[in-house]
């Protein structure tokens, strides 16, 4: 019989983006009213296990603040892309880490490295952002629905999704949509 698990459930209502977006969704609306799940290293704990990073990084003060430092760089990047402020915001969370080439059994590789551990998941969620800069930009977006605040990185084939979610933000536009034009009528 396993142990139950001490950490409580990750309350998000969109989790599993890239690293990077799924920091900046450590935020969100619910019922009208901002939520923040890097309150505490306890939700850190929530946030590094939904990331795959618990193993790795602890959950401890230091890393909540350069998590903190990562998630408004990226906010700043992401919300305003080619202003060289917030570009130079993630230059510095990324200056904390480097990637050593490495060669194992299974071939090339290489491997994150940090001088000092606690920069491993901000790092980690800045390199991420890069990535998804190198691979299509112009599928970052944010949710269209006007009280949300989450991001997400568009893997539909056609490109055109609108909303983080289509069964919370997309169907509160539809809904909305549709009482205005019963409403007219």
């Amino acid at each position: 019989m396993t142990a139950p698990d001490p950490r409580p459930p990750d309350p998000r209502p969109l989790v599993g983006e890239p690293v990077s977006l799924d920091l900046l969704n450590t935020r969100w609306v619910q019922d009208g009213a901002p939520r923040d799940l890097l309150t505490d290293t306890t939700g850190l704990a929530v946030w590094l296990a939904s990331t795959g990073l618990d193993a790795r990084f602890p959950a401890d003060a230091a890393t909540l603040d350069h998590v903190h430092e990562a998630r408004e760089a990226l906010a700043a990047a992401v919300d305003a892309p080619g202003d060289p402020r917030g570009a130079a915001r993630v230059d510095a969370v990324l200056g904390h880490g480097r990637i050593r080439a490495t060669l194992t059994a299974e071939g090339p590789g290489e491997e994150a490295e940090f001088a000092d551990p606690a920069w491993g998941p901000a790092w980690t969620a800045a390199r991420d952002y890069l990535d998804l800069l190198r691979r299509a930009p112009d599928r970052i977006r944010a949710c269209a629905h006007e009280a949300c605040v989450l991001h997400f990185f568009d893997t539909s084939r056609n490109g055109t999704r609108r909303w983080c979610s289509m069964a919370a933000c997309g169907n509160r536009a539809k809904a909305s949509r549709h009482y205005a034009r019963s409403r007219d009528t």
